[in-house]
């Protein structure tokens, strides 16, 4: 397939997963068309996973078989994928990046989607990428060698230290939100929040919102405004586990009433009867 083709290719998938996540997001959707998803994933051909199936490889190691709205395994033997298109263009677009931001990225995996932040924020703005794993740290610091704004950092992203940041992005399933992401976001910044149980990385999908959901959550002041927005099942967060929040987390999930969550208190002297989550140092309530 020639480079002309292909920018054909990557034009119908960037608007085939804007329309399978249900957005109308011009630079979502031209980011996701100018990223080369073959020059993240390795040489093919590649393993795909879909809905409820194990992994399959391409026929060949043509890039015309990356353009679809699937599961991309990068290490499949501990069943990490790079993530599917239309739940992340979905996100970002939830998000409202805009040009000149800084985005933080936690689970930056093997740089993907780190790109596409790198071209929704423009030459103005960054995205600091962190990755815990080594090995994707190194794939994704040598597959974003030619972004001057984006920076890898192989690391705990609940521990290590960044700028302020306007957005952070994160790309895998806690049970609570560390103080770093809230301490560091500036005013009116945002946190995209995946919650999961220990259920939240299933391939029952049919229950997937009884074990995980993101929440964006909304700085202002010293005020952190949340709201659901989507059902998730993703791999879990590395140092972000905690087995008392779990706990909460899953009686939770039990209970129902996640759309109605409005708020996120860093404490957990929060009346019961407003609390959907409490958890030790914590709650997510209905007001």
């Amino acid at each position: 397939m020639t480079p002309d083709e292909l920018k054909i290719v990557r034009r119908a998938y960037a608007m085939q997963i804007a329309a399978a996540a249900g957005i109308a997001d011009e630079p979502v959707e031209d980011a996701f068309a100018t990223v080369p998803r073959e020059d993240y994933l390795g040489p093919g051909p590649w393993p795909v996973l879909r809905w409820q199936e194990a992994y399959t490889p391409t026929p060949t190691a043509d890039p015309v078989y990356l353009y679809t709205d699937s599961l991309v395994g990068i290490l499949p033997e501990r069943h990490i994928n790079n993530g599917q298109p239309s739940l992340h263009a979905f996100l970002l677009s939830q998000s409202a990046t805009r040009e000149g931001e800084h985005i933080v990225h936690v689970g930056a995996g093997v740089g993907y989607y780190s790109a596409i932040m790198a071209q929704l924020v423009g030459p103005s703005g960054k995205v600091t990428a962190i990755e815990y794993d080594p090995e994707l740290a190194e794939r994704a610091r040598a597959n974003l060698a030619g972004y001057s704004n984006v920076c890898v950092i192989q690391g705990d992203g609940g521990k290590v230290d960044f700028e302020s940041a306007d957005l952070i992005y994160v790309n895998a399933g806690a049970t609570k939100p560390a103080d770093i992401w809230l301490d560091r976001l500036k005013e009116g910044g945002r946190l995209i929040l995946p919650l999961t149980t220990e259920k939240g990385f299933s391939s029952d999908w049919s229950k997937i919102q009884l074990h995980g959901a993101v929440f964006l959550i909304t700085r202002e002041a010293e005020t952190f405004w949340a709201r659901w927005i989507s059902p998730v099942a993703i791999f879990p967060c590395e140092g972000m586990r905690d087995a008392a929040s779990e706990k909460a987390l899953a009686r939770a999930f039990e209970s129902g009433d996640y759309k109605r969550v409005a708020r996120l208190y860093r404490t957990d002297d929060i009346p019961t009867e407003l609390c959907w989550l409490r958890a030790p140092g914590w709650s997510l309530t209905y007001g």
